[in-house]
Formats: C-alpha cells, structure tokens, sequence
C-alpha cells in the first residue's frame, strides 16, 4: 500500500514541477542553513574523549588577592594554577593519575636528514599525561615519573611530525633537537586530536590542531623554555623567577578519580590545601572558593560557543521556521485544488486514514529531496565557515551521525508542515469535493 501511495505521490509531484520544485528549495534552504549551524554547535560541544571523561576532573583554587579584577573576558587567572600549588597537588594528591602541563611552540631542527627548521606547537607535561589521556601509541611509550624527576632529555614525537623530520614513524632512539637542546625520540603517538582541546589552556586555542611533540615539564622549567599559553601575575613587584612563583598562574592541571568515593576524598583534599594555604596566610580567599569540574562541567563553565554563533543558530532555525510556513501555504493550495481527485477517491471507498497518508507520503518525498539539498548547501556552508581565521572553522566538518540527521530533520519538519494541509484536505466532505466534477 505504502509503495501504491509513494507512486501516486511522485505522479502528483511531476503534474507540478514548478511548485515541487519551490518546496524543495525552501525546505532545502533552510535545512542548509540550520544544519550548517547545527554542525557547528555540535563540534564545538562534544564530549572529546567519551570513554573517560566521567572520570576526569579539572581542580580549581583561588590563590588571587581580594583585590585583583577578574576580567573573565580574557580567562580568569585562578582557572589555571601555579608552580608551586601544581607541585603540591601532585606530591600530596591521592588521584589515580595526575598531570600538570602547559603549552610550548618551539624550533624543531632536524638533525638526520636535510630538512628545514620549523616552528611546532608541544606540550611540556607529566609522565601522567599519555595514560589518563588514552593517547595512542604507534611506537615506543611515554617517560616514567623517574624521567620527571631526573629532568630526562626524551621527547614524544606525534605521527605526522616524526614523518616530517625523519620520513618514517619508527623512530624510537633517534635525536631530534628543540630549540637549544638535543633529545631522545621515546615514543611515537598516533594520530589524536581530540575536540575541543579541553587539557590545553582554553583562553588561548579552544579548536585545532593538536600538539606535536610532548617532553617533561620539568626539563621546560630546567631550561627557562617559554609556554604560548596565557600567563597571569599579580605580583606587587618584579619576581625574577614568574614560572616558579607563587604569584603567576600558567599550568593546566588534571587528575581521574575512578570511584565516587575518590572524588569525595580528593575534594576534601582541595579544601583542606586550600584552607592551609589561607591559614599561612597565603591565600586572601576563603576555601570555599575550590572547585572540582567534571570534564563537561569544564566546558561548560569555559564558555566555548561564542556568542555570535549562537545568534546565527537562532537566526537560521528562525529562517527554516519562515520556508516551513512557506510549505504550509504551498501544500494547503495544492492539496485542495486537488479536492476533485480526492473526492473520487473517498466517493470510492477510501477512508479519511488513507487520504492522510496519500497527502504524507508526497510531504515526505518533498521532505527527502529537500534534505538531499540541504545537505549539499550546508556541506557548502560549512565549506565557507573552514575559510574564517577562528580556530573552531577548521573542525567544521558533518560527520554520519549529522548527515542523517539533516535527512531526518529535513523529512520531519516538512511531515508536520504538511500535516494541517492534508488533515484539512481528509476532512472536507466527498460531496462537497466532487460536486464541480
């Protein structure tokens, strides 16, 4: 029956193509647009590491003076932690993984082949790092806690750079120098980027690519190596050493906390070091100001999603509302000037239900092709938006789950539109339908 109605439906469609074609491109049109927003909004929210971040916790403490401004408009400097809280946490902390870290761009100098030099973005970072993070080995590991302390000279290589400097990925005990400094390749990572970035500083870069080379943070410190992440001082007078002083806030922190039980110990912990820090009189604020966020909760809290993409969503679900009413008014004049066909039909026997269904399936044939064009003009879009300068263009890409759901979107949303033409085109009497037969 179904396959009777489909047949009837494309009949209809081909008596009228310049009206079908209007509703597709309406339909089309706005699908395009919303879901080119919609794509947007769904990478730039999405969980990045879905197997773990149940488990993964971004401490916050507050070691600003009551009278420092906070300017949230360029991150707040208490979001990130100092040297020396860095260092307590991980010496005292009772996580089941723990890493501190920063960001770095430095000169990578190949040194086996004939290459260039080139600037590449790194993460100075804790032996922690690769296991709390699942990050993917193609070869070798990461360091050992031991390497940390002994300010090793090792170094791990992701996949497309190791490619870059020594055409090949199995580089394991090979050199490579950064900067002023020779290292040990120990490691190889396959390709991962997750999305956003949420272990790296995120008032400087949210989206994008991920960091090439990882070496221990401590090493960074040994070498007075500079971070590209944000650094925030509220000293009242020049410090000589601001990567270790306890008045300048640059590390990102992490730790997983496996159990229910470990986050309420380890949220104890936060405020007890809190609180101890303001009795030595240390901190000015109260430890109530310690925070514990969840991976999400992060995100969230970081506020990712500017506020002009926002708007544009609004703007283009506010652009596909105007094609829907436009469809409405469409298939409400094509459906009764049909009143003819449909009164032999229901003079013949066929209930209100089938004229109905008839009526939804040519909807839902507008509603496929219009999808199909939706996703072409969104997938231009999102072509367009990948040309602007922010970081977040270059990951606007629709993937299965969004490409369905354009389809779906396209369908659903042209059967509702359709819904109140048909049922009013089922309802009017057979009599009155066939009376100008």
């Amino acid at each position: 029956m179904i396959g009777y109605y489909v047949r009837l439906a494309l009949r209809s469609l081909r008596r009228t193509p310049v009206m079908t074609a209007l509703m597709v491109c309406a339909i089309g049109l706005g699908i395009g647009a919303s879901m080119t927003m919609l794509t947007v909004l769904h990478v730039m929210t999405q969980d990045p590491i879905p197997e773990k971040s149940g488990v993964l916790f971004y401490p916050r403490i507050d070691p600003l003076p009551l009278k420092y401004p906070v300017d949230n408009r360029w991150g707040n400097p208490a979001d990130n932690l100092t040297w020396p809280d860095a260092m307590a946490l991980m010496a005292h902390g009772k996580a089941v993984h723990q890493a501190a870290m920063a960001g770095g761009y430095l000169l990578v100098w190949p040194l086996e082949n004939t290459g260039r030099p080139a600037f590449h973005s790194g993460r100075f970072t804790t032996s922690d790092f690769f296991a709390m993070f699942n990050v993917p080995f193609e070869h070798g590991q990461g360091w050992t806690p031991r390497d940390d302390a002994d300010h090793a000279r090792v170094v791990v290589l992701r996949r497309d750079l190791a490619m870059k400097i020594f055409g090949t990925t199995d580089v394991v005990g090979r050199s490579v120098r950064l900067k002023d400094t020779i290292f040990r390749v120990i490691g190889v990572i396959s390709p991962w980027a997750p999305q956003p970035r949420f272990y790296a500083d995120l008032s400087s870069q949210s989206f994008g690519d991920t960091d090439e080379f990882f070496f221990p943070l401590s090493l960074a410190i040994e070498l007075h190596l500079g971070i590209s992440g944000s650094q925030s001082s509220w000293a009242d007078s020049d410090e000589k050493d601001l990567m270790k002083s306890p008045v300048s806030s640059w590390l990102q922190f992490w730790v997983q906390l496996d159990t229910p039980q470990q986050l309420s110990d380890y949220r104890r912990f936060l405020h007890d070091y809190a609180a101890q820090q303001h009795d030595i009189g240390r901190f000015e604020r109260a430890p109530d100001a310690t925070r514990l966020y969840s991976l999400m909760d992060w995100l969230a809290y970081r506020k990712l999603v500017p506020s002009e993409i926002q708007l544009q969503l609004w703007l283009a679900m506010g652009f596909l509302v105007v094609c829907l009413v436009n469809i409405v008014a469409l298939l409400l004049a094509k459906f009764l000037r049909r009143g003819g066909e449909i009164g032999v039909r229901r003079a013949l026997g066929a209930r209100s239900q089938d004229i109905l269904l008839q009526l939804g399936c040519e909807a839902a044939l507008i509603g496929l092709s219009g999808g199909l064009l939706g996703i072409g003009l969104a997938q231009l879009g999102l072509w367009s938006i990948r040309q602007r300068p922010d970081d977040y263009a270059r990951i606007a890409q629709m993937d299965a789950t969004m490409l369905l759901s354009t389809v779906a979107l396209a369908m659903l949303a042209t059967l509702l539109a359709g819904l109140v033409p048909a049922w009013r085109a089922s309802r009017i009497s057979p009599a009155i339908q066939i009376k100008g037969v």
